[in-house]
């Protein structure tokens, strides 16, 4: 499906002015972050594509990984060791956006792996960016689709892949526009290869005019995230909270957004009444919102504890409020049942669920699961177990109740999970790095593994 000749003019046209506005803008915008905190104080240069570490083995070719932020970082980070395994010696760089992103992803990082904040889509930050790191390949994550990113890079040679590729059905809606249609299919045809999370993000580039014959399927790489062996220090820490929890009846509530922690905690507050000693794992989507659950635990008289404090969990302790990063996937090696939020208020759209599935956990989530609809159905295919939806608060407390009080359910729904996770979570690594290695990545870098 090719542009015609006046809509490629048409969005050579609206890629200079984007260009334009983007060098225009950038300055205000990242002052604009610094003042809100959304910078790191010091590393923020970066951002303007001023690198804080030096380039490897200089005219080597190197390889570029960047996600938004720490969902897709997640994901991305198993392809990123699959990489440094197989090719050990080749260069690789690994970009994030977000601050709380990066105080997660540097230190899971394979060792030798270069972090850096990732330069705005300006042309300024961009060509200082790429014309330091020269990279050979970029690897970007599900939807970062940036116009200066994807054209300077092509302009140069140097190939771009879309992994987990997704659009969301607002976005869709909104590129279709006619003034956005020029610029978005203009540059979605320098991509070299875009490996979608569903059909139907399939025919979402499709119809956004992506070169069929660069599309090509592989799996969710979200898959793999709970695949990932747990380090020994994250041992050490299961363990202790085991001690800690001391076989007391309990259940996760991972990922909860503000305004969900109401929901999570009435229903807490009713299961209380039925199992006395019930522990409650919570787990904010942002850190930050643990002052206000805080307060409102305080005034219902609701004994917790922070984890962040370090102290220990009593018996009469109701509520394990965690306020930290970077540590559900080992909580979720801790409960028995995991409720995934992001999912119970409208405008909301889900969270991965397969990191749960994974620890063997009984998986529940909400009704607005987003583009995490396809990892439902194809889980449920599996096994209709694998995964439980609920229809809302009532359904949820339902649930909990039955598998709180029904040892043999409750196995039934963890066996469930943990092998549709297994099945589904088969090859995916391998089979995307196959893919990237068609891109000329084998010949880039054979003297490098050998």
């Amino acid at each position: 499906m090719r542009p015609t000749r006046a809509a490629s003019r048409g969005g050579w046209a609206l890629y200079e002015l984007y260009r334009t506005t983007s060098r225009v803008a950038a300055p205000a915008v990242l002052l604009w972050r610094r003042l809100q905190g959304l910078e790191h104080p010091t590393r923020w240069p970066e951002r303007l594509g001023r690198p804080s570490a030096a380039r490897p083995r200089p005219g080597s070719p190197l390889v570029w990984f960047h996600a938004v932020s720490l969902g897709e970082g997640m994901a991305a980070l198993p392809i990123v060791r699959h990489c440094v395994r197989l090719r050990p010696g080749l260069p690789v760089l690994f970009t994030t956006t977000t601050l709380s992103s990066s105080e997660v992803i540097m230190d899971l990082l394979p060792d030798g792996v270069i972090y850096q904040f990732a330069p705005l889509d300006c042309p300024t930050a961009i060509d200082s960016f790429i014309g330091y790191w020269k990279p050979s390949l970029v690897l970007l994550l599900e939807s970062e689709l940036w116009p200066n990113l994807i054209m300077s890079a092509a302009a140069k040679g140097i190939a771009v892949a879309l992994l987990n590729a997704r659009i969301s059905l607002k976005s869709f809606n909104h590129w279709s526009m006619p003034l956005m249609f020029p610029l978005v299919s203009l540059m979605l045809s320098k991509l070299s290869l875009v490996v979608p999370l569903s059909t139907i993000q399939a025919v979402r580039f499709q119809l956004l005019h992506t070169p069929p014959g660069i599309i090509h399927f592989a799996g969710d790489l979200k898959y793999a995230v709970g695949d990932v062996n747990t380090g020994e220090n994250q041992v050490k820490e299961i363990k202790d909270l085991q001690r800690q929890f001391s076989n007391r009846p309990l259940w996760m509530a991972a990922s909860i957004h503000r305004g969900e922690e109401e929901v999570i905690l009435r229903i807490h507050e009713e299961l209380v009444n039925v199992y006395p000693v019930l522990l409650l794992i919570l787990v904010p989507r942002h850190p930050e919102d643990c002052k206000n659950i805080s307060l409102a635990l305080k005034k219902q008289k609701v004994n917790f504890v922070l984890r962040s404090t370090r102290e220990v969990v009593s018996s009469i302790t109701r509520v394990y409020m965690v306020d930290t990063l970077g540590e559900l996937r080992m909580l979720y090696r801790v409960t028995p049942i995991a409720v995934v939020g992001g999912s119970f208020l409208p405008g909301l759209a889900g969270h991965n669920f397969s990191e749960a599935a994974a620890a063997g956990c009984a998986v529940m989530t909400g009704p607005h699961v987003g583009h995490f609809y396809h990892m439902l159905v194809e889980m449920w295919q599996i096994n209709p177990l694998a995964v439980k939806q609920v229809s809302g608060e009532f359904e949820l407390l339902q649930t909990l109740k039955e598998l709180l009080g029904d040892a043999s359910t409750l196995g039934a729904r963890q066996r469930a999970a943990k092998d549709a996770f297994s099945i589904m979570s088969d090859g995916v690594v391998n089979r995307v790095w196959d893919l990237v290695c068609r891109l000329g990545i084998d010949s880039q870098t054979n003297t490098l593994s050998s």
